[in-house]
């Protein structure tokens, strides 16, 4: 789907011989964790080679509200969604060629995993699980795609240059067939074993079959299976958000289905990119403003700089403790050493420039790192990436539900938004509005809040097609009144003194349907129709 050398490297010389390789249950289970790794490369990656990857996940992001890009405007994940997105955009390119990538091994997988002499009940486990990964790839290519080929066998060079599209109503109900399909044989989450983390089970089957539900407006039935991931019993919310997204708790029953990283082997290179430079890090995911500013205050009301609680000198003082978990701030810690980012300093940074503490924004990254780790910044971090936590599938099935118009009673609130919201290390007072019009901001924004930089953010907004609400106009970085360096360092500042960090244009209708990549065009020009 590629192009044809890269479908004949496959099966390279220095590998196993594609005539002789399904011969044994450990080369099957060999071509099981191939199908699980896809197209992802370790090291450090500023383009997606798959969506599970740190960059496809974390740098997906850059296209939001919700974080900047160090590099600049012209970043191409910042091309997405600033009215200058064209068919030639490497980011666009990286997710395609991923998704086809491993929708080709699963493939040559199901073809052939029936020909090893092992138990049928492995063959069956192995076959779902690689069902469950190549619908996975079909969803988010019936997301961003809308319509696309739809692949599901071993294709010749020549078959997969000359491929038709399958409208995104085909892909769709592909999907949902093969996620109940997978859904039906996998094991349970609760019935994993300790030495098979990171495969895939009902619930992460059940889950992604909710975000499709989600995506096509199909809200009774995306709570009905959200429903089912709730009454199987077998995830919790962790009483311990921070802990989640490093490696001491991503364990954790929350955690459903995650990005494997393994230090020293297969390594999590996302600390090299978004450590911030006084930890060695290059600094660059900056979250914006907008983000930061939609935590509100610990006792739960929305954030305002006008409230004495807010304190310039200390961003995260009387906070939702989520903006503490996930954002270091001038004046906060990180790794043990001060993050010094104030415009007026002189160990800060022109922001315009890649120096010193190099922020864009005022703000950095301090989810999904373990601030004790010591080892090389680019190979060493073994830290998952969660795909899918039960905070989104609870979050989910409120969705579902208002969105359907069904009742929404205090007893549902609990049990989604304020068990979230709640867990011990949060501890947010309850939500209690019960009117779907007036819960429906509230919810969104626990959302956003909650899964900041997962990779969901753009994916919402399209699904509630409200990128030309916010992603249209300036965006803006932390607020740092009384500065006298401040104008010199700003292209300009706004009435919060927030200094300018960029300015989107998405464009409804365009940016939000994503073009099939030029070489793939260039190569079969049906794909261009």
């Amino acid at each position: 789907m590629v192009s044809c050398d890269k479908e004949l490297e496959q099966f390279p010389s220095n590998a196993f011989a594609a005539d002789n390789f399904w011969t044994s249950e450990s080369n099957a289970n060999i071509a099981l964790t191939g199908a699980y790794r896809g197209a992802i490369e370790y090291g450090t990656q500023v383009v997606p080679s798959d969506w599970w990857t740190y960059c496809g996940i974390v740098f997906m992001e850059f296209a939001t509200d919700n974080a900047y890009d160090r590099r600049g405007d012209n970043s191409t994940q910042n091309r997405l969604t600033n009215g200058t997105l064209l068919p030639n955009n490497n980011v666009v390119n990286g997710y395609w060629k991923g998704s086809y990538k491993r929708i080709a091994i699963c493939n040559d997988f199901l073809e052939n995993i029936d020909e090893v002499a092992m138990e049928q009940a492995k063959i069956d486990r192995m076959s779902a699980e690689v069902q469950f990964l190549r619908a996975t790839q079909y969803f988010y290519i019936s997301q961003f795609w809308g319509s696309a080929p739809l692949v599901t066998t071993t294709l010749t060079p020549d078959e997969a240059n000359n491929v038709d599209k399958a409208s995104k109503s085909e892909l769709v109900a592909f999907v949902e067939n093969e996620l109940k399909a997978a859904a039906a044989v996998l094991p349970s989450f609760g019935e994993l074993k300790a030495d098979e983390a990171g495969r895939a089970s009902k619930q992460a089957a059940w889950a992604f079959l909710g975000r499709l539900y989600l995506g096509e407006k199909k809200f009774n039935e995306a709570s009905q299976v959200y429903k089912q991931i709730i009454d199987e019993g077998d995830n919790i919310i962790d009483p311990d958000y921070q802990s989640l997204f490093t490696p001491t708790n991503e364990a954790s029953s929350e955690n459903i289905f995650s990005s494997q990283y393994f230090g020293g082997q297969a390594g999590n290179a996302l600390p090299q990119h978004a450590y911030p430079a006084v930890a060695s890090g290059w600094h660059i995911v900056n979250p914006l403003g907008s983000l930061a500013d939609a935590y509100g205050f610990d006792d739960g009301t929305p954030l305002s700089y006008d409230d004495p609680r807010f304190d310039y000198s200390d961003m995260g003082a009387n906070r939702d403790p989520r903006f503490r978990y996930n954002f270091i701030w001038d004046g906060s810690t990180f790794a043990g050493k001060t993050y010094d980012c104030h415009p007026d300093s002189t160990g800060s940074v022109d922001q315009l420039t890649y120096s010193k503490q190099a922020t864009r924004t005022g703000y950095g990254l301090r989810k999904f790192f373990d601030e004790s780790f010591s080892g090389n910044l680019r190979s060493d971090y073994g830290g998952n990436i969660p795909i899918i936590r039960y905070a989104e599938v609870l979050l989910s099935y409120l969705e579902a539900e208002l969105e359907a118009g069904n009742p929404i009673t205090q007893e549902l609130l609990d049990l989604t938004i304020n068990a979230v919201r709640g867990r011990a290390s949060v501890g947010l007072p309850p939500i209690t509005e019960t009117d779907a019009d007036l819960l429906r901001p509230i919810l969104r924004n626990e959302r956003r809040i909650e899964l900041a930089l997962e990779g969901q953010r753009l994916w919402d907004i399209f699904r509630w097609e409200i990128g030309d609400e916010v992603l249209v106009g300036d965006f803006w970085g932390a607020p740092f009144p009384n500065s006298t360096l401040y104008p010199t360092t700003s292209k300009k500042i706004d009435a919060q003194s927030r200094w300018y960090v960029t300015t989107k244009n998405f464009r409804e209708g365009v940016d939000d349907v994503w073009p099939i990549p030029e070489t793939e065009v260039n190569v079969n020009p049906k794909l261009g129709n």
